[in-house]
């Protein structure tokens, strides 16, 4: 049975009038746990608001059109807490939830379970904001299915949880029992959950939006799209092929009939009255290719590609020692987090640091950082978590990699960002107007700029789609330096990373 329908809605970006969602049609069922992916900027955030409660996007954008719930109760999931929630207690969070004292006991501790929370959580004095991120998803859930809702509504719940968390939110998708529609980019999580694929996509340059929706499963679903371009690039080609052959034929017919027009002398009026005729025939001739070239496949038209790529000279020596790091406590804010940490890295090694959310892996991160950039002999780019800790969000992207101003620097600068899909008016906003994943794609394009042979990356995969993470995965796989990491992302440790450890409050501990 269908419970929520979406008709032919349409919404347009009051900023620039761009519309980004058109003529968008979607049923969603029992049993449907239906993804929405896409790059960034597409719409999928604003889809689940304006399902949700439509004054939540109004301020950015304008909307027409049908959303048909027929009275179900709906859950949202934010893809962040408020500021002002991550000042207050769980306890006080819970008790400002209606019904949370229409709830048995018994009913509490059985969602508590459900959610792998202990019983006395709802009724914890600990600050929201010192949460760890799962911690954070579970309290909000917790509020969600408090109120009983028919269908979950979760905005990117895969954003900074740790492997044992995301693993925990995949059996709740998957065995939650209610029709649910998500955002994210995790494929993993993908993979292991959706069973429709809702795909939003901006083409042409970002001025035509287009969506898919396809009742299976991620890997079907990518399986069955790569197919179907391969075969309509593969005839578009060969008609063209067609069309080419033709139309060089023609071009010589009406060459040779030009010219014995231009030698025929007025002595010859009948020759002249057969080269009228024949001309006919070929203007004929012209129209009909004209139509046939109208009916043609076209080439697939898709978001464009990400061209990203680190120069072949980016590179450390096998030999090289990048860092013997060491440290015997590892604190923040007082709090001992780990003790007795060791890490050699050397050569074009790539590691990765994994960990639960709060065991201190950005903390150590920074820590490694303040040894490595000040360092000569190396060329050490830091992409940290949050943005804000390097980006000059004041500035545009232009002028962020061609701080000169110099015309070839800024040529340069266009040059690169074209090849990331950012349009001449993204490069001309400030740097704090741009979505997560420009930030994420403007933090790269930086290091590849600096020629950075050393790499330290704070959840680097993180704002990427799961149609751009198969590139940045296989820039950074293919990668001549050093990369020393921190993730989540299941994908990104087993393709890219070939040390991996797991930091305990003992150390870091290499994992199989």
């Amino acid at each position: 049975m269908s419970i929520l329908q979406i008709k032919n809605l349409t919404v347009t970006l009051k900023k620039d009038l761009r519309t980004i969602i058109d003529g968008f049609n979607f049923t969603l069922g029992d049993g449907d746990r239906a993804v929405v992916i896409g790059e960034e900027g597409n719409g999928k955030s604003t889809l689940l608001k304006l399902i949700f409660a439509p004054e939540l996007a109004e301020q950015y954008c304008e909307y027409s059109g049908e959303i048909i719930t027929r009275g179900t109760r709906l859950g949202y999931l934010p893809q962040e807490l408020t500021e002002d929630a991550k000042t207050i207690a769980v306890a006080d969070f819970c008790a400002a939830i209606p019904e949370f004292y229409d709830v048995s006991p018994k009913e509490l501790a059985k969602l508590c379970r459900d959610l792998d929370l202990s019983a006395e959580f709802p009724f914890s004095e600990q600050i929201i904001g010192t949460l760890s991120g799962g911690e954070r998803v579970k309290l909000q859930l917790l509020k969600i299915l408090i109120a009983e809702p028919d269908i979950l509504l979760l905005d990117e719940p895969s954003n900074d949880i740790d492997i044992e968390t995301l693993e925990w939110l995949e059996r709740f998708i998957n065995t939650c029992g209610k029709p649910v529609l998500y955002v994210s980019h995790d494929e993993t999580l993908i993979e292991n959950t959706a069973n429709v694929i809702i795909h939003l996509e901006q083409v042409r340059r970002k001025t035509l939006p287009r969506a898919t929706v396809a009742k299976s499963g991620y890997g079907d679903y990518i399986e069955s799209r790569s197919r179907a371009i391969d075969r309509q690039e593969r005839d578009a080609r060969r008609e063209k092929a067609e069309l080419d052959a033709k139309m060089e034929k023609f071009r010589q017919i009406e060459q040779k009939v030009e010219h014995r027009q231009e030698t025929i002398t007025r002595q010859d009026p009948h020759s002249g009255q057969l080269l009228k005729k024949k001309m006919k025939a070929v203007k004929s001739l012209e129209k009909r290719i004209d139509r046939e070239s109208e009916d043609m496949t076209q080439f697939p038209d898709l978001e464009d590609a990400i061209f990203l790529r680190f120069d072949a000279g980016t590179m450390v020596p096998n030999g090289k020692t990048v860092i013997e790091f060491e440290l015997a406590e590892l604190t923040n804010g007082g709090a001992v987090l780990a003790r007795d940490i060791k890490l050699t890295v050397t050569g074009a090694e790539k590691v990765c640091i994994t960990g639960r959310n709060g065991a201190g892996k950005t903390t150590l991160l920074k820590a490694i950082a303040a040894q490595l950039l000040p360092r000569a002999d190396i060329r050490c780019g830091y992409m940290p978590q949050d943005y804000f800790d390097l980006l000059p969000m004041d500035k545009t992207p232009v002028e962020f990699l061609a701080p000169s101003g110099k015309k070839d620097e800024v040529t340069r600068a266009m040059t690169m960002l074209g090849s990331v899909k950012y349009t001449a008016d993204e490069m001309a906003h400030t740097i704090f107007a741009l979505s997560g994943g420009q930030k994420a794609k403007l933090m790269f394009l930086k290091l590849i700029s600096d020629g950075c042979n050393v790499l330290l990356l704070d959840e680097p995969t993180r704002n990427f789609s799961p149609m751009s993470n198969p590139v940045i995965r296989g820039i950074l796989r293919e990668y001549g330096g050093s990369i020393i990491s921190v993730s989540h992302d299941r994908r990104y440790i087993a393709e890219v990373c070939d040390t991996v450890y797991e930091l305990t409050e003992s150390g870091l501990k290499p994992r199989p």
